[in-house]
């Protein structure tokens, strides 16, 4: 059972400054994988252990998974993976915004906190001012990966991602979800899914080339399409 924590609330609004690259890896020219909502970072330590000409960093909004899971990572050989504290929503644009052009050159999003009631849509993970943050961080051709069991919480960051006309789907993947993980290492989450021989919900994800969209419009349009003024009344 995931124990969830509420981002909104008054906590988890600070701003955090997180480190650099040079501070958090011994070779910090490595292309960088963020993976957003890495829990206690399992699958980012053996893809550190095979993929070690990447550097891997993880965020996490639960303290207490961050502070087991970034003192197995400090003990990883290789000097290349790092599991940190903070609100993406709050903390992420920055640090991405800093990085050296191409640093960073994919980003996961791997089973989020299932917030999938409309009136709980702004604790979502995935936020139109982050994604287009990540989109700004990711040159043509860079990914972007998601997955979740619950469809109701993969499909919204479906929407947005397509709604914002920063990305593009490999041309051979399946449709509508992607058959297998790209990443060669799953999530704890998803061992325990497959386990049970239930679905999986996957899209990979490149930048393309085209501009940012202005982000007032973005906002505006997701509003409409998300708009969660119907069956509030009705939803407990």
């Amino acid at each position: 059972m995931r124990q969830h924590v509420n981002p909104l609330s008054r906590f988890f609004q600070l701003p955090l400054q997180l480190p650099a690259p040079k501070q958090l890896f011994e070779r910090p020219e490595q292309p960088i994988h963020l993976d957003i909502g890495c829990a206690r970072g399992r699958c980012l330590l053996g893809l550190a252990e095979q993929q070690p000409r990447w550097n891997h960093l993880g965020v996490e909004i639960r303290r207490p998974l961050v502070q087991s899971a970034d003192r197995d990572a400090q003990a990883s050989e290789h000097g290349n993976v790092r599991v940190l504290f903070c609100n993406a929503n709050i903390s992420l644009e920055g640090w991405m915004g800093a990085l050296p052009q191409d640093r960073l050159q994919r980003v996961s999003i791997q089973f989020p906190d299932p917030w999938f009631k409309r009136r709980h849509r702004k604790r979502r993970v995935l936020q139109p001012p982050l994604l287009l943050a990540i989109a700004a961080a990711l040159e043509p051709g860079r990914e972007l990966f998601l997955q979740s069991d619950v469809p109701e919480v993969i499909e919204p960051m479906v929407a947005l991602t397509e709604l914002s006309g920063c990305f593009e789907r490999p041309a051979n993947d399946a449709r509508p979800w992607r058959l297998d993980n790209p990443l060669p290492v799953p999530t704890e989450r998803e061992r325990y899914v497959l386990e049970q021989a239930l679905p999986i919900y996957r899209v990979l994800y490149q930048r393309n080339r085209q501009p940012l969209p202005d982000r007032g419009a973005l906002e505006n349009q997701w509003q409409e399409i998300d708009n969660p003024a119907e069956g509030v009344s009705s939803e407990s």
